[in-house]
């Protein structure tokens, strides 16, 4: 299992712990949880899970993932067993991106407590919601991840039924697409501005421990409002770590247009055209 180092600790009392041997960080649980996932691996709600992780499954930053077995879920089994857990008691996410990268924002307002735990990269697939898409492929799947993914483990210290988990799982996907429509991060897919990128998994924690109990996690509520925040904030600092994107970098004309297809190739062809058809008098 290697070197464990703990780089945060939850309000829940969970560690949050990378690590670098696996290139994972867990969330290891230090009572109950309710949690819901969006992963193969132990997906959906469930009450009875020991911790999550996030998994870097590319041998360098930024590789495509490499499957360690016939298909990705017996995969993330070997990769749960490798990060100490029993694979049938935890839920995992995979991704290209460097888990040296990941950011924490956690946001309260009097005692309730959110945290987002975010890994991110949107340049090698980010893709708008209603894009052309090319795969279908049904049952199990085996196919390797495109460089890119969002994952995030968000972690509310408050108990709330699935139906409520259900809706911050909602809210946590508004505000990381609201990151990057603040970030005009574009499509490679089609003219419009990214969702997401085509690889996004979350997983949400709630604790039945808490005093607090929560029906609404929406955008009129104060666990919506949290959510929210933390969400954006984290969203925003990984996607900057791993590959430089921010406004800064988004000042660039050739950035800015690249989803409708204009690339310095295309400037230059267009010159050309122009000054050979000035020299033919055109």
């Amino acid at each position: 299992m290697g070197e464990s180092i703990v780089i945060y600790t939850l309000t829940t009392g969970d560690p949050v712990v990378w690590r670098p041997a696996n290139r994972s960080i867990a969330v290891e649980f230090a009572g109950p949880r309710k949690v819901l996932s969006t992963s193969l691996l132990n997906g959906g709600y469930l009450e009875d899970l020991t911790g999550v992780f996030n998994h870097n499954c590319g041998p360098d930053n930024g590789s495509m993932c490499e499957l360690r077995a016939p298909t990705y879920l017996e995969h993330m089994r070997l990769v749960a067993r490798d990060a100490g857990f029993d694979p049938d008691r935890t839920t995992g996410m995979g991704t290209a991106a460097d888990m040296a990268n990941v950011a924490i924002a956690a946001r309260s307002f009097r005692e309730l407590n959110v945290a987002a735990i975010v890994t991110g990269g949107v340049e090698g697939n980010g893709g708008r919601a209603g894009d052309p898409a090319t795969h279908y492929q049904p049952g199990e799947k085996t196919a390797q991840h495109k460089p890119g993914t969002i994952n995030i483990m968000l972690v509310i210290d408050a108990d709330m039924p699935p139906g409520t988990m259900t809706r911050a799982l909602v809210t946590c996907t508004e505000a990381k697409t609201a990151a990057l429509q603040e970030l005009m991060a574009g499509s490679l897919y089609s003219t419009g501005l990214a969702t997401g990128s085509g690889t996004d998994q979350s997983i949400v924690v709630a604790n039945p421990e808490s005093p607090l109990y929560f029906e609404g996690a929406g955008k009129h509520n104060k666990l919506g409002e949290l959510i929210g925040q933390t969400v954006k904030q984290a969203v925003t600092e990984a996607l900057k770590k791993q590959s430089g994107l921010s406004p800064a970098m988004q000042h660039d004309m050739l950035r800015r247009f690249k989803r409708y297809g204009v690339t310095e190739e295309t400037l230059w062809r267009q010159y050309v055209t122009a000054v050979h058809n000035r020299a033919l008098g055109r």
